[in-house]
């Protein structure tokens, strides 16, 4: 089940690959991702001392928080992901150009996961293309509809 999800993502890059991580988040954190008070959409993922750190998750807290917890809502969290996985990850990053974007939030087995892709920045003209192709199935879904509701009558 998907708890918050990074629509900018597919429009802003290329996706290559994706990889499920598990994120270190503390109590208040996680009731308030239970309540939907997340939000993914400037998120990145860095890689410092060997170890990917989540940036930009904003998770706000609730209101019923404890008084003796400071929240925090930029918090940044550690990605946690087999050792081998992160290395093949630095090396991509490092050599190729690549990137890595939260894709989304979800659950699974009652556990909070995190999907980050492997990416690449799109240029302005592959995102004005991506754009096109939008607008262009969105108008063939139109044209399809009204073709079918005013098709010839009996």
């Amino acid at each position: 089940m998907t708890i918050a999800e990074n629509r900018k993502a597919h429009f802003n890059y290329l996706i290559e690959e994706r990889f499920e991580a598990g994120i270190v988040l503390s109590g208040w954190e996680v009731k308030a991702i239970r309540a939907g008070q997340v939000q993914l959409t400037d998120g990145y993922v860095v890689i410092k001392d060997g170890e990917l750190y989540l940036i930009g998750c904003r998770i706000n807290a609730l209101r019923t928080a404890s008084t003796h917890v400071r929240p925090e809502a930029d918090r940044t969290k550690k990605l946690l992901m087999h050792k081998d996985q992160i290395r093949r990850l630095i090396g991509k990053v490092e050599q190729k150009g690549y990137t890595l974007v939260p894709l989304n939030l979800h659950y699974k087995g009652g556990l909070v996961k995190v999907e980050i892709a492997l990416a690449k920045g799109k240029q302005l003209h592959d995102k004005r293309e991506t754009e096109k192709k939008r607008d262009w199935e969105r108008e063939k879904g139109r044209l399809m509809r009204h073709k079918v509701s005013s098709g010839p009558k009996d």
